[in-house]
């Protein structure tokens, strides 16, 4: 099944289940109001909502609207925990050369994670504000797993079970706000605004064979101010998947439902698929040329986020999002 969350009702919105073709939505106040209620008592909730989700791809509810992806929060507008990890070493394997440094054996060994900013999404339409350009603006094409309830300490088989919905989330990035951050080792925090999940997030089943080993085998694409920036399949040069990522965040500490774990900017090898952020293209012109030509995103750029399934239809949604100068 497919979930999103309107605008309207409030900091967590209002759940709705969608239509497989993302065209019709009907809301579910006797199932739950929200997305994260729902996710706290998903056992129960479950069942009933894809019964919803079944009759209303059917043709079969009479109380169906019409999608309007401008009305649409983030299906989960604020959770209590994103962790976002770096699971694709093509990108860290790039940064790590362009700066002249080897990647750390233990990357290769163990997760690369940090947490991130869940107090508030952007909804997938909505203007990303940022202070000055100067702050060196990026875009993250990213794959994002939400969980139910994960007790401390849980292996890597029992995580996949964990794992409910999948989606995508551009996570934005001040690049330039970076470095001194990590200079002062306690990691990111204003170098990581507000980031935006897609308009919806689906179920494992609902990606049919894309999902597999905890893994989701589809090319991610990212379009800058219209024009294609890279698609690279999200299935290959994955070091860690998702159930992996899942037992490491879990590893000290039991998480919540609704906690939201991120893959990383995805990558591949093979270069011609291009790429997922600007800072990994800016690194392979370093690598190639000793010098980044291609320049952060400026007020008024625009980014598009999508997967399409072997028909070319939306799975998620398109994330679609222009950057504004804030106040």
């Amino acid at each position: 099944m497919k979930l999103a969350s309107l605008k309207s009702g409030g900091r967590d919105g209002t759940l709705v289940v969608v239509s497989r073709d993302l065209q019709s939505h009907v809301e579910v106040p006797g199932i739950a109001p929200t997305l994260q209620q729902a996710l706290d008592d998903w056992g129960n909730t479950a069942p009933r909502l894809n019964a919803v989700f079944e009759e209303l791809t059917a043709g079969e509810r009479d109380d169906a609207l019409r999608l309007d992806f401008t009305a649409l929060a983030s299906p989960l507008p604020r959770a209590y925990e994103f962790v976002d990890g770096s699971a694709y070493l093509p990108h860290v394997e790039r940064v790590r050369k362009a700066r002249g440094a080897e990647v750390p054996a233990s990357f290769y060994e163990d997760p690369l994670m940090y947490q991130a900013t869940s107090a508030g999404f952007l909804g997938p339409r909505d203007d990303i504000p940022v202070t000055s350009e100067d702050y060196g603006i990026d875009f993250e094409a990213e794959i994002v797993v939400v969980t139910d309830d994960v007790p401390m300490a849980t292996s890597e088989l029992a995580a996949g079970e964990h794992i409910q919905l999948i989606g995508l989330v551009n996570d934005v990035s001040l690049r330039n706000l970076i470095p001194p951050e990590l200079a002062k080792g306690f990691g990111f925090l204003h170098s990581k605004p507000r980031s935006a999940l897609s308009p919806v997030l689906a179920t494992p089943d609902e990606l049919g064979g894309a999902w597999r080993d905890n893994t989701l085998h589809r090319p991610l694409r990212s379009w800058l101010n219209g024009e294609w920036f890279g698609e690279p399949e999200a299935g290959l040069d994955m070091q860690f998947n998702f159930a992996q990522l899942v037992a490491h965040a879990a590893k000290t500490r039991p998480l919540a439902a609704g906690t939201i774990v991120g893959s990383g900017t995805i990558a591949n090898q093979d270069e011609s698929r291009g790429a997922s952020c600007l800072a990994e293209r800016r690194m392979l012109e370093i690598i190639a040329d000793g010098k980044p030509t291609t320049p952060f995103m400026r007020f008024g750029d625009t980014v598009r986020i999508d997967m399409v399934d072997d028909e070319g239809r939306s799975i998620f949604g398109a994330i679609e999002q222009r950057i504004v100068p804030h106040g």
